[in-house]
């Protein structure tokens, strides 16, 4: 596993205009995954126009996989932790142990992400099932790479449905990243700052995603792909790697 195709730069600073732009640059990084087997995951909310645009650039079927950050109940902005749709879990016990988070405290934290997760499945999905990822590539993408909690359940998530290989694409993360996803079989990110705090440090347009923008994005993705969302017969789920 490894970190591919990040520029370096000195800082994380509007580098891109908004998450379309961002998706245009981590296309151009992708193309090797065109014409196989592969199903793009996006992380709603905010990954998901990026993973919507790099699915119709590589004519890929388009899913989420839904997460969920347990954020410290002091800083809830900081990842302690994340949950993901089937029951996984990623835990920082480090950082629950440094922040003084009680078993009650973190399980009350939990309860209402799971809560929340649930009703977001069906109301993104609409009932619909996942689409298949069984000996297929999984390309999981989100707008960034923080903490890695969120990305690190995702890729649990793909595996747990039997993607044969994990791909982690953002447009901006860490030097870091690898280590930080290490469920994932390779991370490629745009650009990797040497300094960096947050991922809305690299949009100059970083407004919220609404659920309703994700719905219409999953909406179009079927119609475009029909019942391609299918395994392709006779495709070698591993050749996309190099």
């Amino acid at each position: 596993m490894g970190l591919t195709g990040g520029r370096r730069a000195d800082q994380a600073g509007d580098v891109f205009r908004n998450r379309v732009d961002a998706a245009a640059e981590l296309l151009g990084r992708l193309e090797r995954f065109r014409d196989r087997d592969v199903v793009v995951l996006g992380l709603p909310r905010g990954g998901v126009p990026v993973a919507a645009a790099v699915a119709e650039g590589l004519d890929a079927p388009l899913d989420v996989i839904v997460v969920r950050k347990l954020g410290l109940p002091t800083q809830t902005e900081v990842a302690m932790g994340a949950i993901g749709e089937g029951g996984v879990r990623v835990v920082d016990d480090d950082l629950v142990r440094r922040a003084r988070v009680s078993d009650a405290r973190f399980a009350e934290v939990e309860r209402h992400e799971q809560a929340t997760l649930d009703r977001r499945v069906v109301q993104l999905r609409g009932g619909r099932p996942p689409v298949p990822l069984a000996g297929r590539t999984a390309l999981v993408v989100d707008d960034g790479l923080a903490t890695g909690a969120t990305a690190e359940a995702a890729c649990r998530v793909a595996r747990a449905r039997g993607a044969a290989r994990v791909v982690l694409a953002v447009p901006v993360a860490p030097k870091d990243a690898a280590a930080r996803v290490p469920s994932a079989d390779e991370v490629v990110a745009v650009e990797v700052p040497d300094w960096f705090m947050a991922v809305g440090q690299a949009y100059a347009d970083f407004r919220q995603t609404s659920d309703e923008e994700v719905v219409a994005l999953l909406e179009h993705a079927r119609d475009r792909t029909g019942d391609r969302g299918a395994p392709r017969a006779g495709t070698d789920p591993g050749s996309a790697e190099g």
